[in-house]
């Protein structure tokens, strides 16, 4: 069970590692993507879950549409003094970038000490065994 463990865990820490590289490879495209997506999201906003959705964008990035004024029917999912949602995107890969990798470093070293004390209760356990 505790190999299962470490296992899983090495599965996903090369998973991380993985996306940590693509994410790294593809740095001036992502924000790109997101801008494209939140168009997207933004030009089917007459759906409610729509406009939930935009609303949790645009509180989270202090921004409102495309231009940054919002549109009348649509002012209760803009926060006061919006600026741009493409703007604000790139601001924030800009401004966040050094957050969004520590983060990723610290979740990458307590997987490896969660591997590393994983391996050494397996191999105490394998002893104890050996013992009896």
């Amino acid at each position: 069970m505790l190999g299962l463990f470490f296992t899983f865990l090495l599965v996903i820490f090369a998973l991380e590692v993985g996306a940590a590289i693509w994410g790294f490879a593809n740095k001036e495209k992502i924000p790109e993507e997101i801008k494209e997506f939140y168009i997207t999201l933004y030009d089917k906003r007459r759906d409610p879950k729509v406009k939930a959705s935009l609303k949790a964008f645009h509180l989270a990035l202090n921004c409102c549409g495309p231009v940054g004024v919002p549109e009348p029917d649509y002012q209760d999912t803009c926060p006061e003094n919006p600026m741009p949602c493409p703007k604000a995107i790139e601001d924030f890969f800009k401004n966040k970038l050094n957050v969004i990798a520590a983060v990723g470093i610290a979740v990458a070293v307590v997987m490896i000490f969660g591997m590393i004390f994983s391996m050494i209760l397996c191999c105490a356990i394998r002893r104890d065994r050996e013992m009896v």
